[in-house]
């Protein structure tokens, strides 16, 4: 349920000009519009699940991408059923000045490839079907001037080979794996919510530079709520960002009975120190390591 200072669930990331959107909660929008971000460049829509504080924001939204004059399609993911939910939720939203493409998930692992990132969906442990999400961006390797003079091929054609193109030049051939250094380290972020600790979460999550994960509950005395309604405490999500070797974590999901979740972190930050309490508006620019 959403507070009087907190909304439902959502995450934007955004990339080389591209937007991102993780599930759609009630007042997403207005969400966005406090945060001076419009909806109208949204390339993907992600959905976790369809319980509705993860996609009850979504016809709202629609209409406001569509009152933008928006005209380039958008891509929806999310697990089997998502083009039958959204067609649903479209009855209020039924006349849309952009194409809507659905990619519904059926495995238990799915990767999505992008021009310059991929976007992976990994199943997790609620009591529906349900999907968490990594980002991630390779870093290609450093272009090798020596190398690329010690082989003679000309200024003209580095830009080629730094961007992975072959280049042909006098009848000998170039390749970028002979001018470029070893891949860098990229940037990851990793999301997941409503589900119970899995290893598919420790797996997927490692690495990560940001991991947002689902802190229902602080209490000590509610791991069997969380058991039984299929969540996560404070500290079992500590301990999976501890054990997957991220670089932070945000907690975020709480429960409307939890309205300080600032209270419990200093019990969380004893078994994952880089813990944040995460609330409305939170942004991180994830930048790659300088050299």
């Amino acid at each position: 349920m959403p507070l009087p200072y907190r909304y439902l669930t959502s995450m934007m990331a955004r990339y080389n000009g591209k937007s991102i959107l993780i599930d759609c909660g009630e007042g997403t929008q207005t969400a966005m519009k406090k945060k001076g971000w419009s909806p109208k460049p949204i390339d993907i829509m992600c959905f976790t699940h369809y319980h509705a504080d993860h996609i009850s924001g979504l016809p709202g939204m629609l209409l406001t991408m569509g009152n933008a004059e928006r005209t380039e399609p958008l891509l929806m993911v999310g697990p089997k059923g998502l083009t039958r939910v959204v067609n649903a939720l479209r009855v209020i939203a039924p006349e849309l000045p952009f194409e809507i493409r659905f990619h519904e998930i059926d495995q238990r692992e799915e990767t999505l490839e992008f021009d310059d990132f991929r976007l992976h969906a990994f199943r997790v442990n609620h009591n529906v079907t349900c999907y968490g999400y990594y980002l991630e961006i390779d870093r290609a390797g450093k272009f090798d001037v020596e190398k690329a003079k010690a082989l003679n091929i000309d200024v003209r054609y580095w830009n080629k080979l730094q961007h992975g193109e072959t280049v042909e030049l006098a009848g000998k051939v170039y390749t970028p794996d002979m001018v470029m250094g070893a891949p860098r380290k990229g940037l990851k972020v990793t999301y997941c919510t409503d589900t119970r600790p899995t290893d598919s979460i420790r797996e997927n999550a490692k690495g990560s530079d940001l991991f947002i994960c689902e802190g229902m509950y602080g209490e000590p005395d509610k791991l069997e709520k969380a058991k039984e309604h299929k969540h996560m405490t404070f500290y079992e999500a500590a301990r999976i960002a501890k054990e997957a070797g991220v670089g932070e974590m945000w907690l975020t999901h709480y429960s409307p009975s939890l309205p300080k979740p600032e209270f419990y972190m200093d019990a969380v930050k004893k078994i994952f120190a880089d813990s944040v309490a995460a609330k409305d508006g939170m942004t991180a620019e994830l930048r790659f390591e300088e050299e």
